[in-house]
């Protein structure tokens, strides 16, 4: 066993490419994951490998992480409240962060 971790690297990718495994460095600047709680991962400076086993893909992430609350709502969602009310980015922002990113409501009082 101990043999196997002294391969040059190009015959483990041979290896690898002989039990249907391939791996491929990919160039992120920053990786999110938006969990279902509302919160986002946020993982820095990361390096990312995407490994493929017979056709299935997994990705290892590792760098610098920190958590952060999501947005509730979206510059689309911005965007839409100004058409339907006419009212200006910033007020539209402010009501929709009181609101909890609610459009229905944020266009309700703003149209008052």
């Amino acid at each position: 066993m101990g043999t196997m971790f002294n391969l040059n690297p190009k015959k483990m990718q041979a290896l690898m490419k002989q039990m249907g495994m391939s791996q491929e460095e990919i160039d992120a600047s920053k990786v999110t994951i938006e969990k279902t709680d509302g919160t986002n991962i946020i993982i820095e400076n990361p390096s990312v490998i995407r490994i493929n086993i017979q056709g299935q893909d997994s990705f290892q992430v590792s760098g610098d992480v920190r958590t952060e609350e999501a947005e509730k709502f979206t510059e689309d969602d911005i965007k839409q409240v100004m058409e339907k009310t006419g009212k200006p980015a910033e007020l539209v922002r402010k009501k929709l962060e009181e609101v909890g990113g609610d459009l229905a409501e944020a266009i309700l009082e703003l149209s008052e």
